[in-house]
């Protein structure tokens, strides 16, 4: 998609903090990190959001969650414990209409996040 960020992103032509590269996915650190581990996880190609991803695509929703897990076990957050966050839709505050995951580490959690 011409107009999506991390379309841009996964092709190369918008600039990021690379942490992980796979086939089919992409990970970068965020630029407003909300923890002291801050990464998104993306797949390459464009899916507006994680329900659309899993309907057309569970192998690379498969591949998602594997990538995340890796990032956090590289990040050094694994024995600690880390978050993995979708946010999906206006009300959840997704600012960029391509399914992203956020990994999330470094400190202490606490619930409800907000």
């Amino acid at each position: 998609m011409s107009d999506c960020l991390f379309c841009g992103i996964a092709a190369g032509d918008v600039p990021a903090t690379l942490v992980l590269e796979r086939p089919r996915t992409l990970a970068f650190r965020d630029l407003n990190p909300q923890a002291p581990t801050h990464v998104l996880v993306i797949t390459r190609d464009h899916h507006a959001d994680v329900g659309t991803l899993a309907h057309a695509d569970p192998e690379v929703m498969a591949e998602l969650m594997a990538s995340a897990y890796d990032v956090a076990v590289q990040e050094g957050v694994v024995e600690s414990g880390y978050r993995s966050v979708f946010n999906s839709g206006r009300d959840a505050h997704q600012s960029v209409q391509h399914v992203h995951l956020h990994v999330l580490g470094g400190r202490d959690m606490s619930w409800p996040p907000g």
